[in-house]
């Protein structure tokens, strides 16, 4: 009860952090868009476009957010924390569809450069540089955990390379007249963007396919609960994540009749969710103790109703 009233607590400051990075990037893409029509710089064009899809992955976010704090229903049994990992995984989706038409249309302006006014493009993309810091620096307070607050993250990180790249590019063709140094900008925004948008979409597809957590090691897991006194055999062992931060686990523990005797089913169950807690800091683990005599029935495959 109490890692959900913290993951709760965690899930509105950071819906606080994600409203005010959302007026922030609203109010800055407007300008870059301004910017980019006023300078004919792709760059900034670039910069705008990634900060609209910037803008929709906050606000995606958000509302994600909202929906996997919804309490559970009659068939949601595990709620709705899924909501932020499909909101990680379209961000990163978007990502990608950005790095595509960033490479298209900086190879063409490569081949066709257009002119470029630097002088108000390097001004426009100050503004834009200035905004995504202080969004950055609002974004990393959070814990870094949620895959939904690190796809939102990403979004910004990536705006912020772009206003950099944009800067620099105008100061180059504000400095040397190399028009072209506004398409290599872009091109090399669409080249940082692509490896963590493809880190964000491994994870939120391996939390989607349930495959055990990074760094839960199952045959450890195995182990340990084997070591409980009275325990005979682990099997059956699952493991999977929920959402960011919630790693869960299933699975059936054969015990001696002696001990079930002796402790009880409960006095078991306290010992084996004790050790899962305390070396591998799972708080949803499900147990299914049975009696050694149990195993044969499993294992001859026997039916228990008809």
């Amino acid at each position: 009860m109490g890692h959900d009233h913290s993951h709760a607590a965690g899930r509105a400051e950071d819906r606080r952090r994600l409203k005010v990075v959302l007026l922030v990037t609203a109010s800055v893409m407007v300008v870059e868009v301004v910017g980019a029509f006023v300078t004919g710089s792709l760059a900034l064009l670039a910069d705008a476009g990634h900060m609209a899809t910037d803008a929709a992955a906050v606000v995606l976010a958000l509302g994600a957010s909202y929906v996997a704090s919804m309490r559970p229903g009659p068939r949601s049994t595990f709620g709705y924390h899924r909501a932020e990992i499909l909101a990680a995984l379209l961000n990163a989706l978007v990502l990608l569809g950005v790095c595509g038409y960033l490479a298209w249309v900086g190879v063409s302006r490569l081949i066709e450069p257009s002119e470029v006014d630097a002088a108000p493009m390097i001004l426009f993309a100050a503004v834009g540089l200035a905004a995504n810091a202080v969004s950055m620096v609002i974004l990393s307070r959070a814990d870094g955990e949620s895959l939904n607050m690190r796809g939102a993250i990403n979004e910004v990180f990536a705006d912020l390379l772009g206003s950099v790249l944009a800067v620099v590019a105008g100061i180059v063709i504000l400095a040397t007249g190399f028009d072209r140094a506004d398409s290599i900008a872009s091109l090399l925004i669409a080249v940082m963007i692509l490896p963590r948008s493809y880190v964000l979409l491994r994870d939120a597809v391996t939390v989607l396919l349930e495959i055990a957590p990074d760094g839960l090691d199952l045959e450890e897991i195995r182990r340990h609960l084997a070591g409980v006194p009275g325990v005979t055999d682990v099997h059956d062992l699952h493991a999977w994540t929920i959402t960011s931060g919630l790693p869960s686990l299933s699975v059936h523990v054969s015990v001696t009749e002696e001990s079930l005797e002796e402790h009880g089913v409960g006095g078991i169950l306290d010992q084996l969710e004790a050790c899962a807690a305390e070396h591998f800091e799972l708080h949803h683990a499900t147990f299914q103790v049975e009696p050694e005599s149990h195993r044969r029935h499993e294992d001859l495959g026997e039916a228990g109703c008809d």
